[in-house]
């Protein structure tokens, strides 16, 4: 008997796409603590949001806490990508631990401007989300109440500095470009004199990967971005795709998580990948849609990445 003819759709894939250099850099130092000193290695949280590759590092000998103070002395510990308050290196080291931060270094040039303004007299405003670990890490760089969190643009209009001559601000590196940038215009019209940050804070791999969104979105019937949804990342690119135009758009963690009635009609999805997911998550699903469509792949590329960062030195010498 005859197998019905697949249903042809169109999949549109998001380019760039899936891991970045942070986490790439910091999936690497948890492998290479590994090899130098063997497992067990502690991470202080999730080294990156994506829950297929903690379990993956946890099978190779990670093990996954929420505090230094769960973390024996006798065992290096690793900070996660997203940054960490400076006490916890402080008790690490007083604790005389061996430690290794995989702190993003996009994440840490947002701890050096904060620092800076700091010294320099002024008020600090971070945009950014409130509770996620990157925005604790750079609250946590400065003394309570140096550096006040603003979550929407309400916010900023509601926002009543000490002294608004002496005004500066910073972003969680990982927002939704376009709210961003609405947030800093109302500022910068209330507060002309705001100090902003030498090169913007939200970093290039955010930016790309809402780009990519943005030019595939208004062709697509659905998109999907697959991420977790504790990554900030991720979550945003949801938010561009439907501003963008897609009719409907929805976060999976991978294709097991597919709800297939959601492609009732669809003629064309959109397919991408949060920052700290894995490109055989995105193969995956691509497949999944290929099991049940005559599906053609056509890759949406707004701009190629060759960024690289190096490993800590502790893991190298």
């Amino acid at each position: 008997m005859a197998l019905p003819e697949k249903r042809p759709i169109s999949i549109l894939l998001a380019a760039p796409r899936g891991f970045c250099a942070g986490v790439d850099r910091a999936i690497q130092i948890v492998e290479q603590a590994l090899g130098k000193w063997g497992a067990p290695v502690f991470v202080r949280h999730e080294i990156v949001h994506n829950r297929h590759v903690v379990e993956r590092l946890e099978r190779l000998g990670a093990v996954f806490v929420e505090e230094l103070d769960d973390c024996p002395v006798d065992r290096p510990v690793v900070f996660s990508a997203h940054g960490v308050p400076k006490s916890v290196p402080a008790e690490a080291r007083r604790r005389e631990m061996i430690f290794v931060d995989a702190t993003c270094p996009l994440v840490s040039k947002v701890h050096v401007e904060a620092q800076r303004h700091f010294e320099n007299g002024r008020e600090i405003v971070l945009i950014g989300h409130a509770g996620h670990p990157e925005v604790i890490g750079t609250m946590g760089q400065l003394p309570d109440g140096a550096i006040t969190l603003l979550e929407t643009a309400a916010d900023a209009e509601a926002f009543a500095p000490r002294d608004p001559a002496k005004l500066s601000f910073v972003t969680q590196t990982t927002l939704s470009v376009d709210d961003t940038a609405e947030m800093v215009a109302v500022l910068q019209r209330r507060f002309p004199g705001i100090a902003a940050p030498h090169k913007e804070d939200i970093c290039y791999a955010t930016t790309n990967r809402q780009d990519a969104v943005k030019a595939m979105a208004e062709n697509a019937d659905l998109v999907l971005v697959i991420g977790s949804p504790k990554s900030s990342n991720s979550v945003r690119l949801v938010e561009v795709a439907k501003r963008a135009g897609a009719a409907d758009a929805r976060l999976v963690g991978a294709a097991d998580e597919v709800d297939w009635a959601w492609f009732e009609g669809v003629q064309s999805v959109g397919v991408t990948a949060g920052a700290s997911a894995p490109e055989d998550l995105v193969e995956a699903l691509i497949a999944a849609i290929g099991a049940r469509f005559d599906a053609a792949v056509q890759e949406v590329v707004v701009t190629r990445e060759n960024v690289t960062f190096k490993l800590p030195r502790v893991l190298t010498a």
